[in-house]
């Protein structure tokens, strides 16, 4: 057992400010798993996805952002999925923790019949 919220690196690349990352856990086929952690006022900045992306806020609310920069609220529960090579950034003005799973075959799975729409 480990905690996976240790932000153990500072994100400082693509002018972004009060993010930290801890990797999780990787697998074959370039699968990585992180955990990103945005302060109050924290923005990782605006980059291009490197391998389809799934980012999973799992505390917190703030925004990402896509290729025209339009800031879309997300919160705890919200997952966004950014194509290989989308232009995509995220912030918090209350913090925010989300998990990134990141791999060449990740896509998101449809919603089970009779389960929760999407928001």
């Amino acid at each position: 057992m480990f905690r996976f919220d240790r932000a153990e690196t500072v994100v400082d690349r693509f002018g972004s400010t009060g993010t930290a990352a801890t990797g999780v856990a990787s697998g074959e086929g370039a699968v990585r798993l992180t955990c990103l952690t945005i302060a109050p006022g924290g923005v990782l900045g605006a980059h291009p996805a490197p391998v389809e992306q799934l980012f999973l806020v799992v505390a917190g609310e703030g925004w990402v952002a896509g290729p025209d920069g339009t800031r879309v609220p997300v919160s705890a529960g919200d997952a966004v999925h950014w194509a290989t090579g989308e232009e995509h950034g995220s912030g918090s003005t209350t913090g925010l923790t989300a998990l990134a799973l990141e791999g060449p075959s990740v896509r998101p799975l449809a919603p089970a019949a009779g389960g929760p729409a999407a928001g």
